[in-house]
């Protein structure tokens, strides 16, 4: 067991994310965040991202443009993927306790806990921090873990 350090949740992974679906996805300034594939497009992903606590969220295309699949109550596959991914990577009960829901055995207890909330705000940090993260893909092997790539394992 890891010894806990004040102020942070600590996360042991559980499965393998698919990362065809969500190549990035991480839980930083009080929010579940991450990057989505179209699944129809090769060319269009989805940034996307879900507030801890008050669960408002948004969608929007990597050019800006809103997903059409949202509504102002309800989430897009997109916003649906991501929670559940980011559940296989960090284990349900991380995700909920970082998302501020009580009591969550499941996947589907995360989704009826939350009541959503769509936001107008935008969220392109999270895109220009995935490419700039891409460039440690090019660097060579160090040999070393680079905490700035946990989000990709």
């Amino acid at each position: 067991m890891q010894p806990s350090l004040p102020g942070k949740i600590i996360i042991s992974k559980r499965e393998i994310r698919n990362v065809k679906k969500v190549p990035f996805l991480e839980l930083k300034n009080g929010r579940l965040q991450g990057v989505v594939s179209s699944g129809s497009d090769i060319m269009r992903v989805y940034v996307s991202f879900i507030q801890a606590g008050d669960f408002q969220f948004n969608c929007r295309t990597n050019n800006n443009r809103p997903c059409a699949g949202i509504g102002a109550n309800y989430f897009c596959k997109h916003i649906t993927t991501l929670i559940t991914e980011s559940c296989k990577q960090y284990g349900i009960p991380a995700i909920a306790k970082y998302l501020k829901i009580p009591e969550v055995q499941s996947v589907n207890d995360i989704f009826t806990h939350i009541k959503p909330r769509k936001t107008d705000e935008h969220a392109a940090d999270i895109f220009s921090r995935f490419l700039d993260y891409l460039r440690f893909l090019e660097l060579e092997p160090l040999g070393i873990p680079v905490p700035e790539m946990d989000w990709y394992i």
